[in-house]
């Protein structure tokens, strides 16, 4: 069994230092590995990184994270991602890694991702060349998340972003801007590998569950949502769901 510990949109700075670190330093106890689904930080500053990896560093456990929307405010989205790196965090941009927990190979693929929408209600690359920028930043995002998860060898397989793959897990947002919420491209490269669980952040007030077309749990796991420092996913276990919350 591996045991994956995920949280969300911490918005760390120097004012939120302490918050989340007495959860954190139980971790070893209930989780093997620390998955942060971006937003790290408010602003995107170099200031705040360092604030989050004081908070979220120097722990038992892996810690992988993807950056969100705001840890690119600043456009030091690449400091930031030093900073992290720095701390002994590895942060994923259509990238992947794999950790040896318990004896079994656990992968994780990451990505921001962006938006765009879903089936029936989505931009298309179509018109003023604004427009084709956006939804080609979409289709970029899920092409590497998609080739990321399919190239990874392992026992379990999670896809981690910011941006949703699902509206279902944006259930308490308002409709408008769901497309600002994520996208449905997101949720095909999910369901274009053997993917046991997909966590995502962003939407504050969205519901925690969800499923992609192809069956795959997804879980927002972000902090306004979950309202703990971190839920806790079983894989490779005896349940019949990966998304059993244990913390």
């Amino acid at each position: 069994m591996i045991r994956i510990a995920a949280v969300g949109d911490v918005h760390v700075d120097k004012d939120v230092l302490g918050r989340y670190r007495p959860a954190l330093e139980q971790l070893p106890g209930v989780a093997d590995a620390l998955l942060i689904a971006g937003d790290l930080t408010r602003h995107g500053t170099v200031d705040e990184a360092s604030s989050f990896a004081t908070e979220f560093g120097g722990l038992d456990v892996p810690v992988v994270v993807v950056l969100g929307n705001h840890d690119h405010q600043s456009d030091q989205q690449a400091e930031v991602a030093e900073v992290l790196a720095d701390a002994g965090i590895t942060v994923l941009e259509g990238t992947s890694v794999v950790l040896d927990l318990n004896g079994h190979k656990l992968g994780i693929a990451g990505a921001k991702g962006f938006g765009g929408g879903f089936a029936g209600a989505c931009a298309s690359a179509f018109g003023e060349r604004e427009m084709k920028n956006f939804v080609g930043t979409t289709e970029r995002v899920a092409d590497q998340l998609g080739a990321a998860l399919r190239a990874v060898e392992c026992d379990a397989l999670v896809a981690l972003t910011h941006y949703a793959p699902v509206p279902e897990t944006l259930a308490g947002e308002p409709l408008e801007i769901y497309p600002f919420l994520g996208s449905y491209l997101l949720g095909q490269a999910i369901d274009s590998a053997p993917t046991a669980l997909a966590l995502h952040g962003h939407a504050h007030a969205g519901s925690e569950r969800g499923r992609t077309p192809g069956g795959v749990p997804v879980r927002n796991v972000a902090h306004p949502v979950i309202k703990q420092a971190y839920n806790v996913y079983q894989l490779l276990s005896d349940e019949a769901d990966a998304g059993l919350v244990a913390a």
